[in-house]
C-alpha cells in the first residue's frame, strides 16, 4: 500500500507517518519500481501501535524503549515495566499540577463575578499581576515530560 493508504489505515495523518520514520519508529518500506514507498500490514500494525502510546501520553522515547522491546519478544520485560511505572509517576505528577492550575483559573475567575468594562476586569489586573510575579515552573509549558 502507499503512504496514503497507510495514513487512512492507521488513521494518521501522512506527516506524522513520515516524521515516525526519520525517528526509526517505522521500519524503512520497500519501494516499488516506480520509487514509491510500499507498506506493508506490519507497518499498519506498528503504527497503531505507536498511536496508542502516542495517546497515552507517552513520549517518543518512552515508545522508542517499548517498540524495541516488542522487537525482541524473548527479552524479560522487566524494563518494560519501568517504562510504565516511570509514565504513571508522570501521569500522576501532571494531575497534580492540573488541579493546582484548576484551582488558579477558579481563584482568577473569582475577581470578575460581572460584566465591566475590560480597565476594570479583575481577571485582565490578576493575569497582568502574576506575569510581573516571581516565575512559577509549569511542567505544561516545558513539553511532554519536563
Amino acid at each position: 500500500m502507499k503512504i496514503g493508504e497507510l495514513a487512512t489505515a492507521a488513521d494518521t495523518p501522512v506527516e506524522t507517518i513520515r516524521y515516525y520514520e526519520r525517528e526509526g519508529l517505522l521500519p524503512p518500506a520497500a519501494r516499488t519500481t516506480s520509487n514509491y514507498r510500499s507498506y506493508e500490514a506490519r507497518h499498519v500494525e506498528r503504527l497503531q501501535f505507536i498511536r496508542y502510546c502516542r495517546g497515552l501520553d507517552m513520549s517518543l522515547e518512552e515508545v522508542r524503549v517499548l517498540l524495541r522491546f516488542k522487537d525482541a519478544p524473548l527479552e524479560r520485560c522487566g524494563d518494560v515495566n519501568q517504562v510504565l511505572d516511570e509514565h504513571i509517576g508522570h501521569v500522576s505528577r501532571r494531575i497534580r499540577e492540573l488541579k493546582a492550575l484548576e484551582k488558579e483559573l477558579k481563584q482568577l475567575r473569582a475577581r470578575c463575578l460581572d460584566e465591566r468594562e475590560a480597565r476594570d476586569c479583575g481577571i485582565l489586573e490578576g493575569l497582568a499581576q502574576a506575569c510581573h510575579a516571581p516565575k512559577k515552573t509549569r511542567g505544561h509549558l516545558k513539553g511532554v515530560h519536563a
